[in-house]
């Protein structure tokens, strides 16, 4: 195991965010989505460190060692940003950053660029494409899935329930959903996220990994149970639930494009990719100004830090040394 260093970074609004750091150079920001921990960048912070970078690896607000505010109106879009911009101005010798996201982080990342382009030097996307929504997502989606238990209509009607279910065996939650979602599962894996009409929780009828896949083992299992047992699942939920306000706060910036040199890297059977009914990946990069490609994983599913960390871990270093020149 590395020898991480914890560090506590104070938020605008007064959240304490924990970032733990390997390695000694220019910043390299990573950032989280759900349901996920800074753990899933380990394989990633390792490379960078040998490569002659600072790797750091965010916990989102209500996550891990940060901290987890009740109100949805904490984990807004506007709170994202200024905790990555807070943390790359304590961590960074220069105050700036390369930002890599995945999942929620992906967004996160991307409106950060554009509301902190100060901060923002280049920037990583991973599985989640830019989003092109014109009306507010709430509504989107519940156009697009008016009968199925879409997996964020279950998060926003049924405030509490999905707590419930998944704090109720969190190491099961954490087994079928990141294997349900992974390369590794028999099914669509946007069955994960979209269960049948009728339905009234996420995880039932979803299969147990037997064996598990050679990126999962019982031992992170339960690091990532222990991890989310720390706050509970109320604030990462929430990042869904504040959309509504994201839809209002976001407005000045809706439709800037990203300015910073960028790449996108998802894998094949990611489960968002065909979530709107057509192929996100066949123009991922269209909300970058200066994008410098786009690499899809071929069998990787969302988790790919983990399933596909060779692949993941070249694109990366290729892309730092076309910015900073080869590293020792």
């Amino acid at each position: 195991m590395a020898d991480y260093t914890e560090h506590f970074v104070t938020a605008p609004d007064g959240v304490r965010l924990c970032v733990h750091t390997l390695g000694e150079g220019p910043l390299v920001l990573m950032v989280h989505g759900w349901p996920d921990a800074w753990i899933s960048w380990r394989p990633q912070m390792e490379a960078l460190a040998a490569a002659g970078y600072r790797a750091a690896a965010i916990d989102v607000r209500g996550y891990g060692g940060s901290g987890a505010p009740h109100e949805v109106s904490s984990y807004t879009m506007l709170n994202h940003c200024a905790d990555n911009a807070a943390a790359i101005a304590a961590l960074s010798d220069d105050g700036t950053a390369v930002i890599v996201g995945h999942d929620w982080g992906a967004p996160i990342v991307y409106n950060t660029a554009v509301v902190h382009p100060e901060r923002i030097r280049a920037l990583i996307g991973l599985s989640s494409t830019p989003h092109k929504y014109t009306v507010n997502p709430r509504d989107y989606w519940e156009k697009r899935y008016p009968k199925e238990l879409f997996y964020q209509h279950y998060f926003n009607r049924f405030e509490g329930q999905a707590e419930a279910e998944f704090e109720g065996d969190l190491e099961r939650f954490v087994r079928v959903m990141h294997y349900n979602l992974s390369g590794d599962a028999p099914q669509d894996t946007l069955v994960a996220l979209l269960r049948p009409e009728g339905s009234t929780t996420l995880l039932d009828g979803l299969p147990e990994p037997d064996p598990m896949p050679h990126w999962m083992n019982p031992a992170e299992v339960a690091e990532y149970a222990e991890l989310f047992r720390r706050n509970g699942m109320r604030g990462p939920l929430n990042r869904y639930r504040a959309q509504d306000i994201d839809w209002q706060e976001m407005a000045p910036w809706r439709g800037r494009k990203i300015q910073q040199p960028a790449i996108f890297v998802g894998g094949t059977r990611e489960g968002s990719r065909f979530m709107d009914g057509y192929d996100r990946y066949a123009d991922a990069d269209w909300n970058y100004a200066d994008s410098r490609g786009v690499f899809l994983i071929e069998g990787a599913g969302h988790w790919i830090q983990r399933e596909a960390t060779g692949e993941l871990n070249a694109h990366i270093l290729r892309f730092l040394e076309s910015l900073d020149g080869k590293r020792a």
